[in-house]
């Protein structure tokens, strides 16, 4: 499951701005917004979560789980 704050890390890295996402994830603007002012995980349906990550990771987004990194914690990376 993802976060809202990798929600927020991932937009910052493409520079993209909430309506970016909305138009890029066909995720209402006012849904980004609700969604990303929740702390952690995304409390959404299923298709909503996908519809997201995949926006993002079509854009050259990877998404980190716990643990996957020598620091450890949930994250982003940008694609090479």
């Amino acid at each position: 499951m993802i976060s809202s704050e990798q929600i927020r890390a991932a937009r910052a890295l493409l520079r993209w701005d909430q309506k970016d996402l909305a138009e890029a994830s066909k995720v209402s603007l006012p849904s980004i917004k609700r969604l990303e002012a929740q702390r952690g995980a995304l409390a959404a349906q299923e298709r909503t979560v996908d519809a997201i990550r995949s926006a993002l990771g079509g854009a050259g987004i990877l998404f980190l789980d716990d643990g996957e990194t020598v620091e450890g914690g949930a994250g982003v990376r940008l694609r090479k």
